[in-house]
């Protein structure tokens, strides 16, 4: 087993770290001879630093969106922290338009949490004024998949900024952390199962409290 591992030592460590952890489970649990595997140890997965852009290029690749509907759906990444998914799958009766707070829906065959999130003024002043098209109209933000895919595809080649979905909910927690807030809001935000026990029991995740905290710092895209 040793000479299989360092056959495949120089590979990719969460493809090793499986290797390692399927080999584990066999002779600990199947087996029952957990002494064999017990020195077997999981790689440490590398740093990674993800890309955070600047307000003055979120700016600018806003600036680059022809499409109302886009416009929304990239602020609401910026402030709300959701994934693309579930402001994609947001119904009007997912949303509380008077206190501006999001409640995305789980997937029945989902794997990851869901929270409670909020937008700003921001986007709320787009809102008034939009008007929804086509045959979405189940959606609190109808946009066609082409659309949608059209937006990100159009402000790349405009702009030459990499910005998707998942980056903007980067730049959301990033920002959120450097107005001050609390590692463990920032993760209630965007749909994390806080860590520490500190975060899971002995703190207030109530959406009134949480509505505070999210007001409280003032978070802006465009200004």
């Amino acid at each position: 087993m040793r000479l299989y591992l360092a056959e495949h030592k120089d590979e990719n460590p969460y493809t090793y770290a499986n290797r390692v952890k399927a080999l584990r489970r066999f002779f600990r649990d199947f087996l029952g001879r957990g002494e064999v595997v017990e020195t077997f140890k999981l790689p440490r997965p590398p740093l990674n630093i993800p890309w955070v852009p600047t307000r003055e290029q979120l700016r600018e690749f806003y600036e680059a969106i022809d499409n109302q509907a886009g416009r929304i759906y990239f602020l609401l990444y910026a402030v709300s922290g959701l994934r693309r998914g579930e402001a994609l799958s947001l119904r009007p009766s997912d949303v509380d338009e008077e206190l501006r707070m999001l409640m995305p829906r789980k997937r029945r065959w989902g794997t990851k949490n869901v929270g409670v999130t909020f937008y700003n003024e921001e986007v709320e002043e787009l809102l008034q004024d939009f008007k929804p098209r086509g045959f979405y109209h189940r959606r609190w933000i109808p946009i066609a998949c082409l659309d949608f895919k059209r937006v990100w595809r159009r402000g790349r080649e405009k702009t030459g900024l990499r910005i998707t979905p998942k980056v903007l909910r980067v730049w959301f927690c990033c920002e959120m952390a450097r107005l001050g807030v609390p590692d463990r809001y920032v993760d209630a935000f965007c749909g994390r199962v806080p860590r520490s026990i500190l975060a899971r029991h002995y703190s207030d995740f109530s959406p009134l409290n949480l509505k505070r905290i999210y007001d409280s710092v003032g978070l802006r895209v465009l200004t």
